[in-house]
Order: structure tokens, then C-alpha cells, then sequence
């Protein structure tokens, strides 16, 4: 058996290799399994004039691509962590729309946008998936039935037939925590890899062994070895702090329902304790604290 490579983890390579040229077979090899078609990376996007911010730049990364019929279309990867996810990829590809064509051009210009989003962080309930696909499709409301465009409407342009499918944004999320590593297709292959930093000897998706190359920590220079090693960090102390806040949260909460079952006084401090999960200690230092505050009104 090969001995096990430890490879720097996805989110530090989209932030920092993943748009160095000689590493486009990379993610050319994501997005050709991820999609189930060939796809070919033309260049990177970014420049000044699309950044809003530092973490515009580094918490993504734009692409125009070609697939394998010679369609040219955008594609934005991106991994940040933060709230109001939903409406940053709204604003994501919204831009990506509005910053590839200029004002006065034929709408007919206007490319399509695939938004793929490597969630390290736990984004919907439950763990029946862990790969989502969204797209704008029009459905009649009495029938149910999908809008088919006349054929005047949905003649080629440049080869491509208009359909609400390939003119409005597609979306993929991948939620990497809820990913089991079972493999059972190509793409499982590559969530392994965004979970564990890690591709095995018997990966066989395109370009993933040449990832697992390229990823290698050992193979890194010293000073990228070390800024690697201190985002490390940082990413722990990150998810440190999650943690404490989701406890405190939930602590929070339950002091606020304890606060609520005693103003209400029908409740005894056990029921209270047994209701919230709290102490029945606790409970009784909120009811004190609660009789003293009474008491100064």
C-alpha cells in the first residue's frame, strides 16, 4: 500500500493556487465530474475592477470556461463562511451577469453563470445529501406544466438554444460535512478530497491523482508551507469560536424560556429544569434574581 500523502486543505488551494495557471487541470477536473461533460479553463476574471473587497478575492474564484461543444459560459467557485449565504450567491452571480457585459451590448451576450459552492460549514438540516443542484425553470400555476418557448422565441443564437435552462444562473452546493465518504461515482472522489485533504490510490476522476500531486503539503515551498500552516490555525480558532457562540446560544435561549415559564408562575423549578435542560441550581439563582428585580420596581 502507498503510503498516505497529506495534501493542504481545498479552501486554502482556491484561495491561493488554484488560480496559478499550471494548476487549472485541477479544477478542470473538478468541474468536468461535477458537470458530466469536458471543461476547459479560458482564463480567471478577477481584476480590480470586479472586487468589492478582500474577501471578494480570496473567498472565490471566477472563471470563463469552454465545454467540449465549444460553449463558452462563466463559472464562480467559491467557499466562504458567513451568514445570509443564500443572498451572497444571489449577489455573486448577479455581478458576475452585470460586470461581462457592457452597456449598450445585445442582451443575446449575456453568458451563463454556474455558481458551485464548497460549504464547510453546516448550511441545511438533516443529512439525506450532501450535493444540491438549483435552477430557474417556469412552471403554469393550474397546470404544472414547464413553459415551452415558441420556436421564434428559442432559435439559436451562436448555437445556443434559448431556454430558461441555459440563459439563468445554475447553482450546486455541496455540503461537505454531510458527506459520508462513501464513493460510489467521480464526484465523491472530490468531495473526499474537500473533507479529508486526502485522494487515494484507486481515484480515477479526471485530474484527481495530479491533484493529489500538486496539493502535496511536502512538496510545498517553506514559506508557502508555513502561511498554509498559520491559516490552519486561524481556520481552528475559527471553528473554536463557532462552537462556543452556538453553546452560549443555546444556553441563552434556555435561561430566556426558564425566564419566561416562571414570570408565568404555574411552574415549579423542576418542571422548569426538566422543560429547559438547564440545573434545577440554575433555575432557582434565575428565580431569585428574577424576585430581586421585583422587589426594587
Amino acid at each position: 500500500m502507498s503510503k498516505k500523502r497529506t495534501l493542504v486543505s481545498f479552501d486554502w488551494a482556491i484561495k491561493n493556487i488554484l488560480r496559478d495557471k499550471a494548476n487549472h487541470d485541477i479544477l478542470e477536473g473538478f468541474l468536468s465530474t461535477l458537470l458530466e461533460k469536458d471543461i476547459t479553463i479560458l482564463s480567471v476574471l478577477e481584476s480590480e475592477g470586479n472586487q468589492q473587497d478582500e474577501s471578494d478575492k480570496f473567498n472565490r474564484v471566477d472563471l470563463a470556461v469552454e465545454d467540449e461543444n465549444g460553449e463558452i459560459f462563466i463559472i464562480e467557485v467559491q467557499n466562504s463562511r458567513e451568514r445570509h449565504y443564500l443572498q451572497r450567491l444571489l449577489y455573486g452571480t448577479s455581478k458576475l451577469v452585470v460586470d461581462h457585459i457592457s452597456l449598450g451590448d445585445s442582451f443575446h451576450k449575456v453568458k451563463k453563470v454556474i455558481s458551485i459552492s464548497i460549504l464547510y460549514f453546516l448550511f441545511g438540516e438533516g443529512e439525506k445529501d450532501y450535493l444540491y443542484r438549483g435552477a430557474t425553470e417556469f412552471y403554469g400555476i393550474n397546470t404544472r406544466e414547464p413553459l415551452y418557448l415558441k420556436p421564434e422565441k428559442r432559435q439559436a443564437v451562436l448555437g445556443r438554444e434559448i431556454a430558461a435552462g441555459n440563459i439563468f444562473p445554475e447553482y450546486y452546493l455541496i455540503e461537505v460535512e454531510h458527506f459520508h465518504d462513501i464513493i460510489s461515482k467521480g464526484i465523491d472522489e472530490w468531495v473526499y478530497l474537500f473533507k479529508n485533504s486526502e485522494v487515494r490510490p484507486d481515484f480515477t476522476s479526471k485530474n484527481i491523482q495530479a491533484a493529489a500531486e500538486k496539493l502535496d503539503l511536502l512538496r510545498m515551498p517553506e514559506e508557502e508551507r508555513r502561511a498554509y500552516e498559520r491559516y490552519m490555525v486561524d481556520r481552528a480558532s475559527e471553528r473554536d469560536m463557532i462552537t462556543t457562540a452556538r453553546i452560549e446560544g443555546r444556553v441563552e435561549g434556555k435561561l430566556e424560556i426558564a425566564a419566561n415559564m416562571l414570570r408565568k408562575g404555574k411552574y415549579t423549578l423542576e418542571e422548569i429544569a426538566e422543560a429547559t435542560g438547564l440545573a434545577k441550581e440554575q433555575v432557582q439563582k434565575l428565580k431569585l434574581h428574577k424576585n430581586c428585580n421585583d422587589s426594587t420596581e
